[in-house]
């Protein structure tokens, strides 16, 4: 594929913060740790304060990678000296050489994470998951030509402890939704996938019986063999992206949470999160940028299976809601310290959950994302946990060949398509019309006209400048409406062209909007097949944060 850069900017579709954020606004600098270049990487990694657990980390994840690979991998060494080429080679192993090779580089204190995250969206839900994931990989391997002396591993941390199903039980393809219909309650990692066989039907449908569309429904459907939607993401996701060596991390894990149990207790009774969050909150929003979440007094909930409930403070007592269950101060300290796996973080503890337990150097977020991190980093300097540096995930639109003929045919840029769509009409009828439809040099005459008339009018009497002008004003909006008619008009005579414009429009920006943040990564697997992912890593530049277009290029050369 052929990659064309535009700026962000130039797209229409990121907030003034986001647009802030990466052209280094001054006024952010007390939000962040280090601004996302090298030389912000190279100073994070100089000063790095590491709080995470790697053997805690490393058997946590070869647990959870036992039964993907149907291999018990604790038993694994824990680093490979000289047997490592026999290992890797070993045939069980062959097809993820690169996820055991990184799980056991975690346990080396110069290894590092790239982390993103992302809900458990049926079918990996819109692009921009793919895509998030595609930016971990190329920036570990950016960094790693960076700085040779250092590993970098890809993380892709499962937010199975959400308990929003309504959020990640559909998805759209090919501009149809399909969903998961379902009652559910609890976090939606544990969610059972029993009952998920008329959605995948009604998915695999869509792809065809091409080669490539028979290979992803094959993928989906063992996926979705496996009991919940925790492990059936990780195999779908370690099936597209395993052999690059990203890591898939499920942290609603015992081991995980006991670490943490001691940032569950102390903001749990004494709010810290609520009052720095808050002040911060305040902070960003006096420097003119709209915020994106609102801490609670208290940020975690209860889990258990099929529950996932706040936690409130109420007459004395922590009160888990809509339910019977409560706690003295002294009976949930011995709850936290018994059982800290039943308590789970909302969104704005989440990522001190996760640079706790990581040795992360990098968080990859959208828009969204990016703005909310912003509102944190005065609760990590309380905590004293190391913040990360923030990296917005690569955007991309992807268009086929005959899609890209048919705008150059339409004498476009493919970078004119992310103007409104009656912009867009209006601008090409202007450029492509034999008449002139602009009546800016007959306004301006007529401006003159009325500078001799209102001359004229002030002399007889001042009283009735005010009139003149208001004459003026109603002409000005006649000559503007009468313009607006004859490029109507005009459109009429090219309807067919700009009905091209409506379709090439709403085929790339599907409900009106960017194309990754709706369309599913299905059909686009099935035209471009493994070369789909692989193109993406190659073509992002996941620090030079500039929106990629990918052209199919002709397939007959």
């Amino acid at each position: 594929m052929k990659a064309t850069y535009i700026d962000y900017s130039e797209t229409n579709s990121f907030s003034p913060a986001v647009i802030s954020y990466l052209e280094g606004n001054e006024n952010l600098k007390p939000f962040i740790s280090h601004l996302p270049n090298t030389e912000g990487f190279r100073n994070l990694l100089a000063d790095k304060k590491e709080l995470a657990d790697r053997r805690i980390l490393t058997n946590v994840l070869k647990k959870q990678y036992a039964t993907l690979l149907n291999k018990e991998l604790e038993s694994l060494p824990h680093a490979f000296s000289g047997n490592e080429t026999n290992f890797l080679n070993h045939e069980d192993f062959a097809q993820n050489n690169l996820v055991v090779k990184n799980i056991s580089l975690l346990e080396h204190t110069n290894t590092y994470t790239v982390t993103t995250g992302h809900q458990l969206n049926i079918f990996t839900g819109p692009l921009y998951f793919i895509f998030k994931i595609a930016t971990a990989i190329k920036l570990a391997r950016d960094l790693k030509q960076q700085f040779p002396d250092k590993n970098f591993v890809p993380v892709y941390w499962m937010a199975t402890e959400d308990h929003d199903f309504a959020e990640i039980n559909h998805t759209y393809i090919g501009g149809k939704k399909i969903s998961w219909e379902k009652d559910a309650a609890g976090a939606t990692g544990r969610i059972k996938t029993d009952d998920i066989l008329n959605a995948l039907k009604e998915y695999t449908g869509i792809l065809g019986i091409s080669e490539n569309a028979m290979h992803l429904a094959g993928l989906i459907e063992r996926a979705y063999t496996h009991p919940n939607l925790s492990d059936a993401t990780r195999f779908l996701v370690n099936s597209l992206f395993g052999e690059y060596g990203l890591l898939i991390i499920d942290a609603d894990q015992p081991e995980f949470k006991k670490q943490f149990s001691e940032y569950i207790e102390k903001d749990i009774l004494q709010q810290n999160s609520f009052n720095n969050i808050n002040t911060q909150t305040e902070e960003l929003q006096k420097i003119g940028f709209e915020t994106q979440v609102n801490p609670r007094e208290i940020n975690f909930f209860y889990l258990r299976d099929k529950l996932r409930e706040r936690i409130v403070f109420e007459k004395s007592r922590y009160v888990i809601l809509n339910t019977d269950i409560s706690f003295s101060e002294e009976e949930i300290k011995e709850e936290i310290k018994a059982h800290p796996e039943y308590f789970s973080p909302n969104v704005v503890m989440r990522p001190l959950y996760q640079e706790v337990i990581l040795p992360n150097i990098a968080y990859i977020g959208g828009g969204a994302e990016i703005v909310y991190w912003l509102q944190l980093k005065q609760n990590f300097d309380y905590y004293q946990v190391e913040f990360p540096i923030l990296v917005l995930r690569n955007s991309a639109l992807i268009t086929d060949y005959s899609t890209t003929s048919r705008i150059s045919k339409l004498d476009l840029k493919v970078t004119d398509i992310f103007k409104a769509t009656d912009d867009l009409e209006k601008n090409w009828v202007l450029n492509h019309s034999k008449n002139n439809l602009n009546l800016q040099d007959e306004w301006q005459e007529l401006k003159c006209i009325f500078e001799k008339i209102k001359l004229r009018a002030h002399k007889i009497d001042v009283t009735l400048s005010p009139s003149t002008e208001a004459v003026q004003v109603r002409l000005h909006k006649a000559i503007v409406n009468l313009e607006k008619k004859l490029i109507k008009a005009e459109k009429r005579n090219y309807s067919e062209s700009l009905n091209q414009i409506k379709n090439i429009k709403t085929k790339l920006f599907p409900h009106g909007g960017l194309q990754e943040r709706s369309e599913n990564f299905g059909l686009l697997y099935v035209k471009y097949g493994e070369d789909l992912i692989k193109s993406l890593i190659n073509n992002f530049n996941p620090l030079d944060f500039r929106f990629t277009i990918l052209q199919e290029e002709n397939p007959a050369h």
